[in-house]
């Protein structure tokens, strides 16, 4: 069964950079949602300019980067100057027009601009507007400048990265930003259905410091019942609750993820076909495990060393159901054909970048199948369909607005152009 988008007919007005904001709105445009970018004018999306940008002849001023594109792909690009009071009017007036506001300013940003949820909802009642940040919208925190590193560190995660005698180490993916923007994404769908049963729309706080704290298994009971004995150190490559759970050198250059539950410490026994671990002291209990974790690693780093390479060490834990995996670098979860498969890697095929992959959406849906063919606007791009289509303006309006510089849009765009 194939039928609509999910979100077909929601309109959703995105005023966000980077990576979380986006994740968020992107998530929702892939559901179907017009998802309307509004890029502060005059660069837009400070996403643009990272990641590879496109080159050869008559590309030197192109908008377009892989990095924009990866977070922004299936959207409409806006660009307006919103410090500038014409550019917030224009926001303004699309708003009895829009379901949805997302925005992703440091707090008290947006009020600056005249656009807080408080001016916005006599607007629109019914709009649902949520705002993403760093810390939230209130507390001690809420109004110092911060990225996904910095919610990291304050949410405990970054102290637990990382050698036991080193320093706590830098993990270098937007895992915080990704995590927000899907729990955004989750919001707003709930806030959308409260309002199909109420009438009523609602503001929405998301913060990375609440998602990153939301992260932990179950450490922040037991440090707040036991203190700071319950604290874990860095483990490194391994887990601190042993199992054994880490990461092992397969002994060819390569490297296997295990982790075992403690019923699953018969099965890695036997993968091994060491029968005497079973009545190892060293390895009798998980808590025993735990507190031996070295010695056993070792033990199972020699029987990987013993096969002859990483492939061999997966089909023996595989054949005795030890939960086990290689640690693929980024080449290889590229062409894997599972991601493939599934499209957990797809590519776009972009007219000023090339084709290159991109992740996939988290979720399958069995009533509705995802887009396959995806691209990203241009600075602008859709500036004049969408003020002109929403708004009513005609061709001398918008001309007025781009010579004001009210309106920008990257040089490749042609005027009306619908994209």
């Amino acid at each position: 069964m194939e039928g609509k988008p999910m979100l077909a007919g929601y309109r959703v007005l995105d005023i966000t950079q980077f990576i979380a904001g986006p994740t968020c709105t992107r998530i929702m445009a892939e559901m179907g949602a017009d998802v309307i970018k509004v890029e502060l004018a005059p660069g837009g999306d400070y996403g643009r300019q990272s990641g590879l940008k496109a080159r050869g002849e008559g590309n030197a001023d192109c908008t377009q980067s892989t990095y924009f594109a990866q977070h922004n792909h299936s959207k409409k690009s806006l660009c307006v100057d919103l410090k500038n009071p014409r550019g917030q009017d224009l926001i303004k007036r699309l708003i009895p027009k829009v379901d949805v506001l997302v925005e992703n300013f440091a707090p008290g940003a947006i009020a600056r601009m005249g656009l807080a949820y408080e001016v916005l909802k006599e607007i629109n009642p019914k709009l649902i507007m949520c705002s993403i940040s760093m810390a939230g919208q209130d507390g001690p925190l809420a109004h110092q400048p911060g990225f996904d590193y910095m919610a990291s560190a304050y949410g405990g995660i970054s102290a637990k990265i990382g050698e036991p005698d080193r320093p706590p180490a830098q993990v270098p993916i937007a895992m915080g930003d990704s995590a927000t923007g899907m729990a955004a994404a989750m919001a707003v769908g709930f806030a959308l259905l409260h309002r199909e049963r109420t009438g009523a729309g609602q503001y929405i706080d998301c913060s990375l410091l609440d998602t990153y704290v939301q992260m932990h298994e179950d450490y922040i009971p037991r440090v707040g019942l036991r203190g700071r004995a319950a604290i874990p150190s860095r483990a490194g490559s391994q887990h601190p609750n042993g199992g054994p759970t880490g990461i092992f050198d397969a002994g060819d250059g390569g490297y296997v993820q295990i982790m075992v539950m403690p019923y699953q410490w018969p099965r890695l026994v036997a993968a091994l076909d060491m029968p005497e671990l079973a009545d190892d002291e060293r390895f009798a209990t998980p808590r025993a495990r735990r507190a031996n974790k070295d010695a056993l690693k070792d033990i199972i780093e020699k029987w990987m060393a013993g096969l002859p390479g990483r492939d061999a060490v997966l089909d023996a834990l595989n054949t005795n159901r030890v939960p086990a995996a290689p640690v693929l670098d980024l080449d290889e979860v590229i062409a894997h054909p599972h991601m493939r498969e599934r499209g957990t890697i797809r590519d776009v095929d972009d007219p000023h970048l090339g084709t290159f992959p991109i992740p996939g959406m988290p979720a399958r849906f069995s009533g509705w199948k995802l887009e396959t063919d995806l691209s990203a606007p241009l600075l602008g791009q859709h500036n004049e369909s969408i003020l002109r289509d929403l708004l009513d303006l005609g061709a001398s309006d918008l001309q007025e607005l781009y010579d004001a510089g009210i309106l920008v849009a990257d040089t490749r765009v042609k005027p009306q152009q619908d994209g």
